[in-house]
């Protein structure tokens, strides 16, 4: 499937998951810049995928893909968000053909000339035959990857699957190791490669007899799980930047209220693109987990240093790389200009200093804990018994104020006097909301 469709899936799910059965077809459509009969044909598409994938579903998911959204509260990427990254990752035909060779792998070792055989005598008839050549690339991807083994050195060289990390635990520590993959899946960024090791547990318990869902010790529901989308150009972005080497792609940007434009191949077709062609040096990726969004910096050859975040970027393609000395001078200038910076802002250093009150009750102050666990480089200074000063040096107060929003009547914005004015002008006007009852 082509580039684009993945971009476009990525977007249509995005919209899913946030809005729910809030869109009509119409406005789901008009949300993502496309016709209503492509939004039709991307959502048969996606239950064509769902069905490929799970075998077992259920009884309305054939009517309603966003029942998916409320299948199981906790599970956070499992199973609409998550299923996009197995569908795409490869193409059909390998699908098809690494599934057939992992089968045959599973219970006894084999060569790449008796796996050519396995794939030409079960491949569907509709699917071309794989030669030797084809399946031994596809032995040496599953090689790197760690999927199997090679259990000789002369040839021919025989492989087997690598099961022996999980062949060899027993029962408790598969469940620990299960205990603890969700874990870290659900609170560490990126997360997809855990899902999916997660997912694969899962499986193996369940062939033990066991359920994983009714003995997990652990819940999680993270609010901002549509991050995993983002993740779709994570490698890519990362690859770029291990080998310095720009990026083209078209950006939508998310306050144009528009997901998807389509890319335009046929000329009788083709209209003006809602989207902005960018080409830019990848230097930084940055995870934002108050708002859970991804952001790319990088830097423009026209305007310098530029920021995007991760769910506008389409049409992905890898440009020219560029020297090694370039590259240095650029990221040495960004972490000067990051140095200071709440999450990614530029925009030049302020001194802002807050008051802090304690809870007035006894037990765990939770507002000292939560500013020292989240106040990165700001300073605690002791106050009293009942407050404390928070001072901190950052770039601008956009990124900050929010946070300092957060706790309340618990915080008092001392300095600068512009931020303090702007935190009274919002507790006015909220207390003018209240007035009249």
């Amino acid at each position: 499937m082509a580039r684009e469709s993945f971009d476009k899936e990525i977007q249509f799910l995005r919209t899913l998951a946030l809005a729910g059965g809030a869109y009509s077809r119409q406005q789901f459509a008009e949300r993502l810049g496309i016709s209503v009969h492509t939004y039709d044909k991307t959502l048969r598409n996606l239950k064509g995928m769902v069905a490929a994938l799970q075998q077992e579903l259920p009884a309305e998911q054939g009517s309603e893909l966003s029942e998916w959204l409320r299948y199981d509260y906790y599970e956070t990427a499992d199973p609409l968000l998550l299923f996009l990254f197995r569908a795409k990752s490869l193409k059909e035909t390998e699908s098809i053909r690494l599934t057939i060779l992992l089968t045959a792998l599973q219970t006894e070792e084999l060569t790449a000339k008796a796996l050519q055989d396995i794939c030409s005598e079960q491949m569907p008839p509709d699917s071309p035959l794989p030669d030797e050549k084809t399946v031994r690339g596809d032995l040496k991807y599953l090689e790197e990857v760690g999927v199997i083994l090679r259990v000789n050195e002369g040839r021919p060289y025989r492989y087997r699957a690598a099961n022996d990390l999980i062949d060899q635990l027993p029962d408790d520590e598969l469940l620990d190791l299960y205990d603890y993959v969700d874990v870290i899946a659900n609170t560490q960024t990126p997360s997809v490669q855990g899902y999916l090791l997660r997912d694969t547990l899962k499986k193996v318990l369940r062939k033990r007899g066991y359920r994983p869902e009714t003995t997990e010790t652990h819940r999680y529901k993270y609010n901002y799980h549509s991050r995993i989308l983002d993740e779709a150009h994570l490698y890519t972005i990362f690859g770029a930047i291990q080998q310095r080497r720009k990026i083209q792609f078209l950006y939508l940007s998310p306050k144009k209220g528009q997901n998807y434009t389509s890319k335009n191949t046929n000329p009788l077709f083709e209209r003006e693109s809602a989207g902005v062609s960018k080409t830019v040096l990848p230097l930084r990726v940055v995870y934002d987990h108050q708002y859970g969004r991804w952001y790319l910096i990088g830097h423009d050859s026209r305007i310098g240093i530029m920021k995007f975040r991760m769910e506008g970027l389409t049409q992905i393609e890898e440009g020219p790389v560029v020297g090694e000395e370039e590259y240095d001078l650029k990221l040495s200038k960004l972490k000067d200009q990051l140095q200071n910076s709440w999450v990614i802002d530029t925009t030049p250093a302020v001194k802002v200093v807050a008051r802090f009150y304690n809870p007035n009750r006894a037990g765990v102050n939770f507002i000292r804990e939560r500013v020292e666990a989240q106040g990165q480089w700001g300073v605690i200074t002791e106050e009293s018994d009942t407050s404390f000063l928070y001072e901190i040096t950052v770039n601008g107060i956009t990124e900050i104020k929010p946070w300092l929003r957060s706790f309340g009547s618990s915080c008092e914005v001392l300095a600068p006097r512009h931020l303090r004015q702007q935190f009274i002008a919002e507790w006015k006007e909220l207390h003018a909301y209240y007035e009249s009852l």
